[in-house]
């Protein structure tokens, strides 16, 4: 066993204590609860080890408010000469519990080599190993070339506006020559990237009436009904069509989709305290949220000429049909190429620690690597990280110890290979000073 994946083999039961101690700090999303203290528990235990922490507050970003302020880690170790900036970013935050656990949730209990709690797959396990990875690389090497980062940041779970975005857009990673991600994506698979998405609201018009007389308003859920049936006639068979090249998994997410997120017509909800009848009206709008994700051979003008061609094609053909539609969100794909610099050095990390080679992957959803692409300029970027996806967001959702430590030593290689000059090429960013 070499000397890095001994030092690691070490910390076995450290990198345990670090994981239950994250997962124990319940840092949900919405509304973001707790995320200053965990930013306050890692810079307590990383500054006492060498490392210069930054608390940093995302001032005016969605989400940031004085009852849940967005707090963001940034931790830095400088060794001896000059070098590029390796970074590890994580998001500190949760999703809601829900329902269907066996076990509590905020526990982080230890049963067969798994430690069980919300967050431990998405993504405390993948913070915590490279954390691990990035001690025990400085303990052997305390005056490596270059710097490393850690990161552990808001709101990926609703966006990364108040985490990664917030830091791109303050220049966080205008320095940083390889970033990687440690979500839960298996630990022998490199994630290049991910599709496209476009969240929209369309809204049809209607006129209210008494319900006993229909005929004298117009609905605007029957409106709906009209541009509903149209996409099964027409928008998701097309979409069927529509298939990449990107390496995404599952098979399904090959194809471009389309959700139907939500709808709301006619009254609003008035709860579960209330006992009482609906009003007998016409329903005088309607609302939808699609959420329609797309394909790097796609543009997003096209995607969005095709729903709006399908509600041109139902107002055409239906008297009185009126409609908006708002864009709320948009992302456009994002993939690293198999040849950059933090691929092939994580590729050959993954061969030499698990003896098989890499896998790579593309997410069929979008994580805080398009923040550091489109805000920070930088393509050099994977997601890396133990965990198996499908247990992210998940009841009794957990994190092998063994998948944390192999991940861990493939982390510390890859740091090795970069820091010490094995890698090769540069990516294009300037050396750290």
């Amino acid at each position: 066993m070499d000397a890095l994946a001994l030092e690691i083999e070490n910390r076995r039961d450290d990198l345990i204590r670090l994981t239950q101690d994250l997962i124990r700090i319940p840092t949900l999303n919405p509304p973001g609860r707790n995320y200053r203290e965990i930013c306050e528990y890692l810079q307590a235990r990383l500054a006492p080890r060498g490392w210069t922490c930054e608390l940093i507050r995302a001032h005016g970003a969605p989400g940031d408010s004085e009852a849940f302020p967005r707090w963001n880690l940034v931790a830095r170790h400088r060794g001896g000469p000059r070098g590029e900036c390796v970074h590890f970013n994580s998001h500190h935050d949760v999703v809601e519990v829900g329902h269907g656990w066996s076990r509590d949730p905020f526990a982080a209990e230890l049963d067969d080599g798994r430690i069980y709690g919300r967050g431990a797959c998405d993504m405390k396990g993948g913070l915590a190993a490279s954390i691990i990875a990035a001690e025990a690389f400085t303990a052997l090497y305390p005056d490596h070339p270059g710097q490393i980062e850690i990161s552990a940041t808001a709101d990926e779970e609703s966006g990364g506006f108040g985490g990664v975005a917030y830091l791109a857009g303050q220049g966080a990673f205008a320095h940083v020559g390889h970033v990687i991600i440690p979500e839960p994506l298996h630990k022998d698979r490199i994630c290049l990237g991910h599709r496209g998405v476009w969240w929209a609201e369309i809204e049809t018009h209607g006129r209210i009436a008494h319900g006993s007389m229909p005929f004298l308003g117009d609905s605007a859920i029957r409106h709906m009904g009209a541009v509903l049936e149209e996409m099964e006639r027409t928008l998701f068979p097309l979409l069927m069509t529509k298939r990449t090249q990107m390496p995404v998994i599952p098979e399904g997410a090959r194809n471009s989709t389309l959700n139907i997120n939500s709808i709301h017509g006619g009254e609003p909800d008035l709860g579960p305290d209330f006992t009482g009848l609906p009003a007998p009206c016409v329903a005088d709008r309607c609302r939808i949220i699609i959420d329609r994700r797309f394909l790097i051979e796609e543009e997003l003008s096209e995607v969005k000429r095709e729903v709006a061609a399908l509600l041109e094609k139902v107002k055409a053909q239906r008297p009185g049909f009126t409609y908006e539609i708002r864009d709320l969100f948009e992302v456009i794909p994002s993939m690293t190429d198999r040849e950059a610099p933090v691929v092939r050095s994580t590729a050959a990390a993954i061969e030499r620690v698990l003896g098989r080679e890499a896998g790579y992957v593309v997410s069929p959803g979008t994580y805080d690597q398009k923040h550091i692409d489109r805000i920070g300029k930088l393509k050099n970027c994977i997601a890396y990280g133990p965990g198996v996806l499908d247990l992210a967001h998940q009841p009794d959702e957990w994190v092998g110890v063994q998948d944390m430590q192999d991940s861990a030593r493939v982390m510390a290689l890859v740091l090795d290979d970069i820091l010490h000059g094995a890698s090769g090429d540069s990516p294009g960013r300037p050396p750290v000073a």
